[in-house]
């Protein structure tokens, strides 16, 4: 896979599935590190060897997914990337640990993903590092179920919610919620003053014509 693909030339297909046809294993890998994904030996026993360009972290997660049926019943494994590349902001890492706390809180496991970028493989300690200290800011509600693991350009985890820790985190937020204060009753109307009875008006004389 990648750089440990030694033979050269290779046939390849590409991430979209189309038939690239035969060309050299540098030019292969150079496109796979333009699409962010990885250059992957399918089939090493033809000459040339037959390549792909996929991301290898997923094929490997979906493959585990159906030979080990990871999830229970009522319960699903939700993905929170952590970007496309390890250069990604404190702002959206915080996000992305809100995002993966819901999940967690509703029930769901869930797959932490960091991924790498052309040469930021090289320094794949800054991802493991991030994804620890994620780790450990939701070790109030989970528990990791499988270790940070290296795949392809991808480091990932998967972490399960604690039931207990769970439900003590959802009292003590229950708790701290302030209670819904009853509606405002508004004071009964009251009664209105009784008409004062006006003096009855006097009819205005009129003056009496003067016949000439």
């Amino acid at each position: 896979m990648n750089h440990e693909i030694r033979l050269t030339p290779i046939r390849l297909i590409d991430h979209e599935n189309n038939q690239v046809g035969v060309i050299e294993t540098r030019d292969a890998l150079r496109m796979a590190e333009e699409a962010g994904l990885d250059l992957v030996e399918i089939q090493a026993d033809v000459r040339p060897p037959l390549c792909k360009i996929m991301d290898y972290g997923k094929y490997k997660y979906e493959q585990s997914k159906k030979q080990k049926g990871n999830t229970s019943k009522g319960q699903e494994l939700k993905e929170v990337r952590l970007g496309r590349s390890s250069k990604i902001d404190d702002h959206d890492v915080e996000i992305r640990v809100k995002q993966a706390r819901r999940f967690l809180m509703e029930g769901n496991k869930v797959l932490l993903r960091q991924r790498f970028r052309g040469r930021e493989v090289a320094h794949k300690e800054i991802g493991v590092d991030r994804i620890k200290g994620i780790c450990e800011e939701l070790s109030d509600i989970a528990k990791v179920e499988s270790p940070p693991k290296h795949a392809g350009r991808d480091i990932t985890v998967i972490l399960a919610p604690d039931k207990g820790k769970v439900d003590a985190a959802k009292r003590r937020i229950a708790k701290e919620q302030p209670k819904a204060q009853p509606p405002e009753q508004k004071p009964a109307d009251a009664p209105k003053p009784e008409a004062t009875p006006q003096p009855e008006a006097k009819p205005t004389e009129q003056p009496s014509e003067s016949v000439s």
